[in-house]
């Protein structure tokens, strides 16, 4: 079902009353003002197609509201005080947006109090003893050349009513919450209970996740880093298969349940022959699963690569002791890429068959590397949206981008479901076709 308008309305504070600093720039040269329309919105739909069946006016067709300066906005900025927090794991870019946050929040509106809570929503807890640092332009400078984030992170709920008392003690005015599907979670509970108490404390989220598995945004920040760095061990697994007789690369690659990461890098490289994620099921045995596929393929070209997203095949291990969950609620996975290690081993060896296999994991070294220069860019402009958003009063949102434009979604709709790779779209399609393997193995 997809979302009409009433899904699409952010939630604000309340009215804004106060002239944006921003008219004041550039200092330096003739004024170019540039505010979005209260009233423009980025419709939802992009085909005729999708607007025709909908049978509304163009006045009523959904749409999200753009990001973007607002000619007044609802924060009085010298005496607004901020709060930044990154939670869940690691992604690249996090430096980035903590960066563009404090610098458009100073440079720009005049905001001089601004705060970082140290390892995720722990910072807001008593009991864990964690400090609050002060962030300033002076303080953020170069922090976008490392990975990783200054402020440290942690996985788990905590109890949202001690959040906001944290919150309301420090008088904090806008809280900034960089962080994944869990994090957002979070985030609502915190607005929810600032509704609740009748505060004006803006909640505006920043969603990262290298799996690119938030819905209603084209891509999370990290998500380019992410495949870029995939795609450079396929490159080493196509080289190290080519070198060896009958040789294997396997490259496990993140991606719990969805398989972009895994997608991308094969189409960024073009090596891989074949790719297998947690959207497509596909059976192992048998003259068409994939083993005597792959057994079959090394045999007429001498080599092969397989690319595997961690959650693909997760069937296979279904039989074995449950992991568990980790701190964020998100049930552990078993090893895929060690079983097709031992499977493929196993295949070969069956039929009597040479088989040299290079087995490589990149994923820790994916995400803590700096992010790249495109995701750099994207960082700080979803910061810049943020903060424009904040300053305005919108709050229980977030910030992406749709149909390549920046937009607020609200965060109730970016935890709705998950993005996922459809099997019958498009991107698959051109994987299946640059990668040559079958639709369907079994």
């Amino acid at each position: 079902m997809t979302p009409g308008t009433a899904d699409l309305t952010v939630r604000t504070l309340g009215e804004c009353r106060i002239d944006s600093p921003l008219v004041a720039l550039p200092a330096d040269g003739p004024t170019t003002e540039h505010y979005v329309r209260e009233d423009d919105r980025v419709l939802f739909d992009d085909t005729l197609q999708m607007v025709a069946a909908r049978g509304l006016d163009s006045g009523e067709l959904p749409g999200f509201e753009p990001t973007g300066p607002r000619r007044k906005i609802f924060f009085q900025p010298s005496k607004t005080r901020v709060g930044i927090v990154t939670c869940g794991g690691l992604c690249p870019g996090l430096n980035d947006v903590i960066r563009g946050l404090v610098r458009e929040l100073n440079d720009h509106y005049g905001v001089k109090k601004i705060y970082g809570f140290r390892n995720g929503y722990q910072g807001f807890i008593s009991k864990y003893g964690r400090e609050v640092v002060e962030l300033t332009p002076q303080s953020v400078s170069g922090i976008n050349e490392y990975g990783g984030t200054i402020l440290g992170t942690s996985r788990g709920e905590q109890d949202a009513d001690e959040i906001v008392d944290c919150l309301e003690h420090m008088s904090i005015n806008v809280l900034f919450v960089i962080g994944g599907d869990g994090s957002m979670r979070g985030a609502l509970r915190i607005a929810d209970t600032v509704q609740e108490r009748n505060l004006k404390i803006a909640v505006v989220g920043v969603p990262k996740t290298i799996d690119n598995d938030i819905p209603y945004i084209d891509q999370s920040f990290g998500f380019q880093t992410a495949f870029a760095k995939a795609t450079e061990s396929i490159r080493g697994a196509s080289v190290e298969a080519r070198a060896v007789p009958n040789g294997v690369g396997l490259v496990h690659v993140m991606g719990r349940h969805s398989g972009f990461i895994a997608c991308y890098a094969a189409l960024a490289n073009n090596d891989a022959d074949y790719v297998l994620i947690p959207e497509v099921p596909f059976e192992l045995d048998g003259e068409n699963g994939f083993l005597a596929h792959l057994r079959r393929r090394v045999e007429r070209r001498g080599r092969a690569v397989v690319v595997a997203a961690e959650g693909a095949g997760q069937e296979f291990l279904a039989d074995a002791t449950h992991p568990g969950h980790d701190a964020s609620g998100n049930r552990r996975l078993r090893d895929i890429g060690q079983f097709l290690r031992h499977r493929i081993a196993d295949h070969f060896a069956e039929h009597g068959l040479e088989m040299n296999m290079k087995y490589i994991d990149p994923s820790y070294a994916i995400r803590s590397v700096p992010a790249n220069p495109y995701d750099s860019v994207h960082c700080i402009r979803l910061a810049h949206a943020a903060v424009h958003a904040a300053m305005a009063g919108r709050t229980a949102m977030v910030v992406g981008r749709w149909r390549g434009r920046f937009v607020h979604v609200p965060i109730s709709l970016a935890i709705s479901k998950r993005n996922q790779v459809d099997p019958h779209g498009d991107l698959w399609m051109s994987v299946l076709e640059a990668t040559g393997q079958p639709r369907t193995f079994g």
